[in-house]
């Protein structure tokens, strides 16, 4: 488990860290998300002993990283997928992760395997690595010691479309298993995907956080459908005669009614439906609504 607890971090005047408090439990994966400034790498640090807080504190499995016995073996990090020696090949970089953690050199096979660095990768040096292949060695590193929880930053940059979906599927099954993840991302449907609990940070603050139907919930308003039909006049007079809001959008319906009472609508007016969506608030728009006026470009982290 992961605690913060009134983390703050100052530069000079500058607040990067204010008074942000939030929980990661076994079995889940928690999104953190923001814009770029908004806080997410510089808790990271904190919570792994880089960077040190101004006041509150972070505690992993209910000590502070520093006061963790041979730390690798119970948290793996990924925030820096560059953060490597360049001149050394993969299988160097692994290699010395497991004699420092005290691993049999099995470990490192068994981690190349697992993220789907070949022999000949393997032996590759760092700096002729591309992104996709450094975040696939940094989770292979981050996974060496079979931590309890695992820390990543935009663990998905760089990975093509076949290899975001092997990581997904790589941290639900962790999850699954009882470990604790958390998951800086920009890549909102992603995290979407595979969240379980997010945490959306704006300037410091933490803005909303709890699972993706609660925050839905809260910002849904009135209920909305997207609606198309074979004879969308026909479905907008049947829904008007039922007292609701109807206006056209592209080849279709907007109506100011939820999606089943549509259903029900054609169902009366005997209208074949071809699409039939909720027009409400979805992750993006609220993660856009809730930081447009605390996105800062550029900013350090």
């Amino acid at each position: 488990m992961i605690s913060v607890d009134h983390l703050t971090k100052t530069y000079g005047q500058f607040r990067a860290v204010d008074d942000v408090s939030f929980a990661c439990q076994p079995g889940t994966v928690t999104g953190f998300l923001g814009p770029n400034g908004a806080g997410k790498t510089t808790t990271m640090r904190v919570m792994v002993g880089l960077t040190p807080a101004t006041s509150g504190r972070v505690t992993i499995g209910g000590l502070d990283y520093a006061s963790i016995p041979n730390p690798g073996r119970h948290v793996g990090v990924l925030l820096d997928a560059s953060a490597q020696h360049g001149g050394r090949t993969g299988r160097e970089i692994l290699a010395l992760g497991a004699l420092a953690m005290g691993l049999p050199s099995r470990r490192v096979e068994e981690m190349l395997a697992l993220v789907g660095l070949t022999e000949d990768e393997s032996k590759r040096r760092l700096r002729n690595y591309s992104l996709g292949m450094k975040q696939r060695l940094g989770i292979a590193h981050a996974l060496l010691g079979d931590p309890s929880v695992l820390i990543l930053d935009e663990p998905a940059n760089g990975l093509d479309p076949a290899g975001i979906r092997w990581m997904r599927g790589l941290l639900k099954g962790y999850a699954d298993r009882g470990g604790t993840v958390l998951l800086s991302s920009h890549l909102l449907n992603e995290v979407e995907l595979i969240a379980d609990e997010m945490i959306l940070i704006g300037q410091g603050r933490i803005v909303a956080q709890g699972d993706k139907k609660s925050l839905l919930a809260g910002a849904q308003g009135a209920a909305t459908s997207l609606v198309t039909s074979l004879d969308n006049a026909g479905l907008a007079a049947a829904l008007q005669q039922r007292g609701h809001a109807v206006e056209a959008m592209g080849e279709g319906l907007r109506v100011n009614v939820a999606t089943e009472e549509v259903g029900r609508a054609a169902l009366a007016a005997g209208v074949v439906l071809t699409d039939l969506r909720s027009g409400g608030v979805g992750l993006e728009d609220l993660f856009l609504e809730l930081t447009s006026a605390t996105a800062r470009e550029g900013v350090h982290q």
